[in-house]
This record gives C-alpha cells, sequence and structure tokens, in this order.
C-alpha cells in the first residue's frame, strides 16, 4: 500500500483539538434503518443500524455489493461523528453500510448481566456471521475499543475471519498502558469524565448489586470501573488481567487478512502502539504525526471549511485495491 500522509495547518496539530473539535463539525444525518438481533449468549438485543443502497438479492439470496460495517468506540453508536462520517463516504461509494452497536450501545438496554469489553471477539464473529446471511463481501472498521475488537479479532480468526478486509482506527492495542494515559492530566481532567460518566449511568441503570452500587461511588478512573465491573462481569480476575486478555497486540503477528492500521502518535488515549516487528505481513501501519484520537481533522483554504476525509478516503481506498 502507498503511504498516506496527514498535514494540516499548524493551527490545528494539537492533539486535544484534533480530538474533541470533529463532535461539532460533521452535520450529515444519515437515515437509517434499525435491525435488532440477539448478542452471542442469546441475551440481550444488540442494535444494527444500516444505510443500505436499492440492489437485487443474487441466486444465493445475498447482495452483491459489499457492505462496510463499523464497530464503534467506547460508548459510541451510529450518531458518532466518526459514524456519520464514514456513513457519508461509504454511500458516496455506492457501498451498503451498517453499525454494528455493542451491548448496551446505541439505546438498547442490557437484558443479561454483562455489557461490552474490548476484547469480546466472540461477539464480533457472531455479528459478521449473521451479516454473512445476507451479504456476499464484508470489509470491517473498527474505531477506538472497536478497532482493539476487530484487530485481535483479525488475529485470533486468522484465515477464519470471515471480513475479507479490515481498517483499524486509533485502537488501543496495549489496554494496560492506554489506561495509564488516560490517567494523566488531561485525560484525567477532560476525557475520564466524558467517557466515564455515561458509562456509570448506564451501569446503575442495570440491576447492580448493593455492593457494585456502592462502589460505583467511589469511580475516578476508568481502571476503577473495569476493576469493579467490567473484569468481573467478564470472567477476568481483576483489570490487569482483562488488559492482558483483551489486548490486541499479541495476536496482531497472526493476521492473515488484508488489515490497515491508523495510528496518530499523538493520540493522548494511547499508550504502546504497534511497530513493524509486531504485526504480520497482511497488516499495513500507517502512522501520522498528528490526527489525535478519532480525529484527523484538515481545513480547505479554497473552501473555508473543515474536513473529516482523511480516514474514510484511506479506508475505502484500501477496500478498493487501489490503495
Amino acid at each position: 500500500m502507498e503511504k498516506a500522509s496527514f498535514h494540516p495547518p499548524f493551527w490545528l496539530k494539537n492533539p486535544h483539538i484534533q480530538t474533541i473539535l470533529p463532535k461539532f463539525l460533521v452535520t450529515f444525518k444519515p437515515d437509517y434503518e434499525r435491525t435488532l438481533i440477539k448478542d452471542s449468549l442469546n441475551e440481550s438485543d444488540v442494535a444494527f443500524d444500516f444505510l443500505p443502497i436499492d440492489e437485487q438479492r443474487g441466486t444465493d439470496g445475498r447482495l452483491s455489493t459489499p457492505l462496510v460495517v463499523l464497530f464503534h468506540g467506547m460508548e459510541g453508536s451510529s450518531q458518532s461523528h466518526y459514524a456519520r462520517t464514514l456513513a457519508k463516504h461509504v454511500q458516496a461509494a455506492g457501498m451498503h453500510f451498517v453499525v454494528a452497536h455493542f451491548r448496551s450501545c446505541g439505546g438498547v438496554a442490557i437484558s443479561g448481566e454483562v455489557f461490552y469489553n474490548a476484547g469480546d471477539t466472540k461477539e464480533l464473529h457472531h455479528y459478521l456471521t449473521h451479516l454473512s446471511e445476507h451479504y456476499q463481501t464484508i470489509y470491517a472498521v473498527g474505531v477506538s475499543l472497536g478497532g482493539n475488537a476487530l484487530a485481535k479479532y483479525m488475529g485470533e480468526y486468522a484465515h477464519d475471519a470471515i471480513c475479507q478486509k479490515a481498517v483499524v482506527v486509533s485502537a488501543p492495542v496495549d489496554l494496560s498502558s492506554s489506561s495509564i494515559s488516560l490517567e494523566k492530566w488531561v485525560g484525567r481532567v477532560i476525557y475520564t469524565p466524558y467517557l466515564l460518566n455515561p458509562i456509570i449511568k448506564k451501569a446503575l441503570d442495570n440491576r447492580l448489586s448493593t455492593k457494585e452500587v456502592q462502589a460505583l461511588k467511589s469511580v475516578k478512573r476508568m481502571g476503577d470501573f473495569d476493576n469493579i465491573i467490567t473484569a468481573p462481569r467478564h470472567g477476568f480476575c481483576s483489570k490487569n488481567d482483562y488488559y492482558r486478555q483483551a489486548s490486541a497486540l499479541p495476536h496482531l503477528r497472526n493476521i492473515t487478512k488484508p488489515t490497515l492500521m491508523i495510528t496518530a502518535k499523538d493520540d493522548p488515549f494511547l499508550g504502546v502502539m504497534a511497530e513493524p516487528g509486531d504485526v504480520s505481513k497482511q497488516v499495513c501501519l500507517l502512522n501520522t504525526e498528528h490526527g489525535g484520537h478519532i480525529g484527523f481533522v484538515d481545513y480547505d483554504y479554497d473552501t473555508r471549511t473543515f474536513n473529516l476525509d482523511f480516514v474514510p478516503q484511506q479506508a475505502l481506498a484500501f477496500f478498493k485495491g487501489t490503495k
């Protein structure tokens, strides 16, 4: 793949501006069609938000035009800025698009005991298996937490991975070091409350034990939440055990299908990043100097407008084989 470059103007190079600004820029409102299916445990409903195109099914009953499936980040949804941006580009490219929500996301409450975690590749495989019943060709994009899950899936399932190609964006492939990064001053003051408050509220709305409720009152960091809720409810001994087992980094050398990993070196959410020796020959690392966390905001002086085209353009070019 030809290496691309991302060079925003000097006044857009700050990683925190890159991370925060996109939320206020996206105006596209996709006209999604929602479908609910059961999760891999057959306990909770999960939402698939589709942006379909008109197409006749083939002789095998499936659609031949490729589907791009997005696995969102922590507490993300089909309304996240990156989802709507990608949806616009995929629609313009004449492909099908769907956001596959993790348990408890997209406004659908859980019915069982578990929420979602960054390494639940069984859940991804369940989603992709369902989609493969309707689409002949599936490409996947994973963003942030969903990016770690997708990268881990591509390594664990290798030749059995259902998606033909994958693009991983701003993924914390080493969860332990990413957790430490979020505990630094800016992360602790700005990003942790943004991520933590809604997930705590969601947890409190879902039949917690008295012990869990009391423990959540003292939570100040994501690591605290993972120790109290994520780790025990998903079968891990502790947050450290969860971070170790759920991280994608050890699995990247086992990837056998084309995978593009886009990461900004100034991403304030990330710690250890994948290096060439960490990945298989099927993985292309696209590391930019700037871009923040799921940012990659550029500015067009001719039209005097911001744009978030870099990631969608790279993803679609990769899927089409032109990059």
